[in-house]
């Protein structure tokens, strides 16, 4: 199969030079799918925006085009050019069978008439709850949201997170879809748990970090660590979080990490504190339980934390103080739930059991293509 991942941000996951760049969790998940079906001997590609790299330079058998820069182009203007016709230029030169791409946007829309137009395929997966509901959907402007909402419906298969997510887009787009889970990476070997709390996410208003602060003011004898960078166009709020944390002596303030930096954080902490507003399935959650550390959170997917025992799932942000200290402060509980978390994980999470519903999305998108195709044909 040749396949092409489209995801902007994913350069600085893929790539080790430029590891110092903004990631979200999906471009870490991007670039797992894309290693694994590589390692696998499948002709894979990826679409992301040029920071600067040789077009068409290969990292872990990814072959890469660069798309346009993030600040290139006029105002208004640079819609069209350089971002529409520079992704529709990469999504050429990587001339793949199928095209993946994540995460609402416009991109969804222009991947979508760019596979209509070449008679590709393509496989869209949701990367958050508002991904599947018209009323949340975390889009700025009303051209990307029909572009998204466009690509959605001309996707030839759609992937999700949750059966919670499947739900919400069978009744908002009334769409069928999919359950797909996310790769994770073994941890290193275990070290000394000193970090009682541990807080990982880029800085945005969603995110809360003010939460985040206000736990290290409930809870004064936690060592507590918040690693994150600004998102674009949060460069205020970013410095004004660090400013917070600097100012409470329980907090250690990392800012943007690389991925395997921030990685190695999990191997020393205790717990994963969640105080988003809105979420997926946080690619945090897997790599703290992988590792045995359990998550305390507002958001639990298909309540998959309250069933298998895998940290505390509260319902109000005033009980994320109460729900961290429980665990802190009950090492046979504490120990009880990490067993659950690396049980949990080596029963679910195996690479193979992740990746089978994948390639039957994309089987499933191919055989579409086929037949319509075949169709066409024989009109």
């Amino acid at each position: 199969m040749k396949i092409c991942f489209v995801g902007l941000d994913n350069l600085p996951v893929l790539a080790p030079e430029y590891r110092r760049e903004l990631i979200g969790g999906e471009s870490v998940q991007q670039t797992l799918l894309a290693r694994a079906l590589a390692r696998r001997g499948h002709e894979v590609s990826m679409v992301t925006a040029d920071y600067g790299q040789h077009d068409g330079a290969v990292w872990d058998g990814v072959r890469v085009y660069k798309a346009y820069g993030f600040d290139a182009g006029l105002p208004v203007l640079r819609f069209l050019h350089p971002r529409a016709t520079g992704l529709w230029a990469a999504l050429r030169r990587a001339d793949a069978d199928l095209y993946y791409t994540s995460c609402a946007g416009a991109q969804v829309g222009l991947a979508a008439m760019f596979c209509a137009r070449h008679r590709r395929r393509l496989v869209f997966r949701a990367a958050s709850d508002a991904d599947c509901d018209p009323a949340r959907l975390l889009i700025r402007y009303a051209r990307d949201r029909w572009l998204y909402r466009y690509g959605l419906r001309h996707a030839d298969a759609v992937l999700v997170q949750s059966a919670f997510q499947a739900r919400t887009l069978e009744r908002c787009y009334a769409l069928p879809s999919r359950y797909a889970g996310m790769l994770v990476e073994a941890p290193a070997p275990p070290q000394r748990r000193d970090i009682d709390v541990l807080w990982v996410s880029n800085i945005r208003p969603l995110k809360r970090p003010d939460r985040a602060l206000r736990l290290a003011d409930w809870l004064p004898e936690a060592a507590i660590h918040m690693a994150g960078g600004p998102l674009r166009g949060e460069e205020a709020l970013y410095e004004e979080v660090e400013r917070a944390a600097s100012a409470r002596p329980n907090i250690t303030f990392h800012g943007r990490l690389p991925y395997a930096v921030a990685a190695a954080l999990y191997d020393r902490a205790r717990l994963l504190v969640n105080t988003s507003d809105v979420e997926g399935f946080p690619n945090a959650y897997l790599q703290a339980w992988i590792r045995g550390v359990p998550v305390v959170t507002l958001i639990d997917p298909d309540r998959v934390i309250e069933r298998e025992g895998l940290g505390i799932a509260v319902r109000t942000p005033e009980g994320l103080p109460a729900a961290a200290d429980a665990l802190l402060r009950q090492p046979v509980a504490w120990r009880a739930a990490s067993a659950r978390c690396r049980a949990f994980m080596a029963r679910e999470y195996g690479e193979e059991k992740i990746l089978a519903p994948y390639f039957a999305a994309f089987d499933q998108a191919m055989r579409v293509g086929a037949t319509a195709a075949g169709r066409l044909h024989h009109a």
